[in-house]
């Protein structure tokens, strides 16, 4: 039995980065601090994450930088050749299939978005 299962509540880094594509297809991405308790102060972990379809678009309607989100997903490792060194690189990435919108302005407005599982699309 394989499991690739992530879920982190955090905060955007930034504001999301959209991008539609002649197929229809669309996909969201923007990073997640995630506070890490220690002894002497909250560190922040840093997450990449991406997302198609309708859930990319909602990222993209409702997420800003600084945002509440809660995200589920799997993990998946990217991997390119750096033209400058000519090595392969690589870096973690959590492919988002439920995006839940949480301590926004919804919490008062029952028509809001409260989240979206959708079918993810390539």
């Amino acid at each position: 039995m394989d499991l690739n299962v992530v879920n982190l509540v955090g905060r955007a880094g930034g504001n999301p980065e959209i991008k539609y594509f002649d197929s229809g297809n669309v996909v969201c991405k923007f990073t997640l601090a995630v506070n890490r308790r220690t002894r002497n102060s909250d560190q922040p972990d840093w997450f990449n994450l991406e997302m198609w379809g309708k859930t990319a678009e909602v990222a993209g309607n409702y997420v800003r930088k600084g945002s509440l989100v809660g995200i589920q997903g799997s993990l998946k490792i990217e991997t390119w050749m750096d033209r400058n060194t000519n090595k392969e690189r690589s870096r973690p990435v959590i492919r988002v299939s439920r995006l839940d919108l949480l301590g926004s302005k919804r919490d008062v407005d029952p028509n809001a978005v409260s989240g979206y599982s959708g079918d993810s699309e390539f």
